[in-house]
């Protein structure tokens, strides 16, 4: 291996997602007296809170209400001759009634560079029925500039935009958790401490598109932690509407802002990876069930509720924190009401850094975060719409998989946490891999199996696979 590439950073060249208007602007705007986010015009001023109810001790029906080849909304969707994806009314939730009518007073306010309605939308034939969009006005017309792809892991940085430079103008309301026991919704209520925030995107990817900060004043960087996911969960069940799904993007996933946020937004069909077959790794009484996509272009896995949120938050946390601490970039998506979360390990942005991903997919522009992962393409020309196919599909989404080698390890790892195996906080690491190697993103490190991607081999050891199929053969009994 080259030694002299573990002190090489690995960057790429890219337009950093515009999410609010202050951001192309912000050397300009910057100081107090503008009304922003920031603890000098937030604290102590009066802004709207939503206060709800902690489900984390609670036990959460689960319905997969998009599961298998066909659901009466995509049969209905796919047999539309037009193809136009609406919102249906699903859901009662006062919640998600006031993000759409705060989403639509923003709207009228002319706070989004474009009218993300207007972007044409379709369903591509096939199996998983993967979505494209054709979102031009998504794309910048800035000069690119570097991200840095090989850390996950990032210091928080004050001088670079981050959510408290955002106008309160962008602001929907405020999330916290209710003191006595009941939801409700204030007007105004005067700040205190380091408020929860729900933004809009300002460059949305669709209908109700916004932005979750946690604890917007503490400068958290993109990183999970048990407490925020955790919020993103409680979120997404007062939301209580099937059609809304929160995503994350690990640094080296595609986050361009490194402070701490989920996504989140509406789209009237089901995501293809919510159509994908699943196989079962593990599930035990009241446990949290781990599995694995059987049948997609990207390895990923999946988590189910068990006893309550709380227990499922703990879980996918512990997971991708080991993937954090051994610099491997992840995206996250929320579905089935906070009751199901898919992981997607990935890979895309150091193969891009590396000239390892194929001229035919740069030239898109795509960048595969967690709404691509998930099935939801987002295009930015013309010609890459007409010709979008599911056979395109799969194969720009098959570059982003993390190889098989590294990904075992990580379910093997999956597998230890959910039989809460009192040793089972380090990824198991072969000592001949560990010193062979070099991550993918082509930091010196142990990581899981990444030289693979380096020098080409992508052998994993007989007793790794040993242990993974007897650690499948435990948990499948149980």
């Amino acid at each position: 291996m080259d030694k002299r590439r573990l002190g090489r950073m690995v960057t790429i060249k890219r337009c950093a997602t515009v999410v609010s208007n202050y951001q192309e602007s912000m050397e300009q705007q910057a100081g107090c007296g503008r009304n922003c986010l920031g603890g000098c015009c937030v604290l102590g001023a009066k802004l709207p809170v939503f206060k709800f109810v902690s489900r984390c001790s609670a036990k959460h029906q689960q319905v997969h209400v998009f599961h298998g080849d066909k659901t009466a909304e995509t049969a209905e969707l796919e047999d539309c001759e037009d193809c136009e994806l609406m919102i249906h009314d699903q859901s009662n939730s006062f919640l998600d009634n006031l993000v759409l009518a705060q989403w639509e007073d923003r709207t009228s306010r002319g706070l989004f560079r474009y009218d993300v309605t207007a972007c044409e939308t379709k369903v591509l034939p096939g199996k998983f029925g993967f979505i494209a969009q054709l979102n031009e006005g998504r794309h910048s017309k800035k000069r690119p500039t570097e991200f840095r792809v090989d850390q996950v892991l990032q210091p928080f940085d004050p001088a670079k935009f981050n959510f408290t430079k955002v106008g309160q103008e962008e602001l929907l309301f405020c999330f916290e958790e209710s003191e006595d026991g009941r939801s409700r919704y204030f007007d105004a209520a005067t700040v205190k401490g380091s408020p929860n925030v729900v933004v809009i995107n300002v460059s949305p990817i669709e209908y109700g598109h916004v932005l979750l900060v946690p604890k917007v004043l503490d400068h958290l960087p993109q990183k999970l932690e048990p407490e925020t996911f955790l919020l993103a969960l409680n979120f997404a069940v007062e939301m209580d509407n099937p059609y809304f799904r929160l995503g994350y993007n690990s640094l080296g996933a595609f986050a361009t802002i490194n402070h701490l946020h989920f996504q989140a937004y509406y789209l009237a069909a089901p995501f293809a990876v919510e159509r994908a077959p699943v196989s079962a790794l593990f599930k035990e009484q009241g446990g949290v069930g781990i599995f694995e996509l059987a049948e997609y272009p990207v390895r990923g896995l999946v988590f189910e509720l068990g006893r309550s949120l709380e227990q499922l938050a703990d879980l996918v946390v512990q997971v991708c924190k080991q993937l954090q601490d051994y610099n491997i970039p992840f995206n996250v998506l929320i579905a089935d009401r906070g009751t199901r979360i898919f992981l997607f390990p990935q890979c895309y942005a150091a193969k891009q850094a590396r000239g390892e991903v194929d001229q035919e997919y740069l030239d898109t522009q795509v960048n595969p975060a967690v709404w691509e992962i998930s099935g939801h393409i987002v295009l930015k020309r013309k010609e890459d719409y007409e010709m979008a196919s599911e056979d395109y599909a799969w194969k720009l989404l098959a570059e982003v998989s993390l190889p098989e080698a590294a990904f075992n390890n990580i379910k093997l790892l999956c597998l230890e946490l959910g039989q809460g195996n009192a040793d089972c906080h380090k990824i198991h690491k072969d000592t001949t891999l560990a010193d062979e190697a070099g991550t993918l993103l082509g930091k010196q490190s142990i990581s899981i199996a990444f030289h693979g991607l380096s020098n080409g081999s992508m052998k994993v050891e007989s007793d790794y696979t040993a242990d993974i199929e007897k650690s499948k053969e435990i948990c499948m009994q149980s």
